[in-house]
C-alpha cells in the first residue's frame, strides 16, 4: 500500500440499550461520545465514540442479532485497542473493571504484547494493549 493511503477502518455496533452503552462505555473506558441521534422510536439511530485515533459508530439493535458465543477466552471477534503504554493499560483495566466489566484477561505481558481484555454489559469484547498493528516490530 502506497504511504499515501488515507483509508481508516471504523466499526459499528448495534447494543440493544444502545443509550446504556454509550454512558457504559465513557464511564469504563473514557470514550467520548460525540454524536448521538435518535431513531425517532426511544433508541438511537446513528452514534459516535472516540478516544484519541480511535472511532466507532453505535446504534439501537431492534432486531435481536445474533451474537456469537465464547468459546474459551473469545467469541472469534472484538475490538483491540493499543495504546500507549503498560500503565495507561493498567490504568484502563482498573477504570473499566469498577464499571462492571467482565475480565476475560487480567493485564498480562506475552510474548509480543502486555494487554487486558474485558466484555462490556452486552457481551462485546474489548482488548486494550501496547502492540500497536501494522507498525513493524524487532521481536
Amino acid at each position: 500500500m502506497s504511504e499515501h493511503n488515507t483509508s481508516t477502518l471504523h466499526t459499528y455496533l448495534g447494543y440493544r440499550d444502545a443509550a446504556g452503552a454509550l454512558r457504559w462505555l465513557e464511564r469504563a473506558f473514557g470514550f467520548e461520545t460525540t454524536a448521538e441521534h435518535s431513531d425517532g422510536q426511544g433508541g438511537i439511530g446513528h452514534a459516535e465514540m472516540r478516544y484519541g485515533d480511535v472511532a466507532f459508530m453505535v446504534f439501537s439493535d431492534k432486531l435481536g442479532y445474533d451474537r456469537p458465543v465464547r468459546k474459551e477466552d473469545t467469541v472469534g471477534q472484538g475490538m483491540y485497542v493499543a495504546m500507549d503504554s503498560r500503565e495507561t493499560v493498567d490504568a484502563l483495566y482498573q477504570r473499566a473493571s469498577e464499571a462492571g466489566a467482565e475480565t476475560v484477561w487480567k493485564p498480562e505481558a506475552n510474548e509480543w504484547n502486555y494487554r487486558f481484555r474485558v466484555a462490556d454489559p452486552e457481551g462485546y469484547e474489548w482488548t486494550f494493549g501496547i502492540y500497536r498493528p501494522g507498525v513493524a516490530v524487532e521481536w
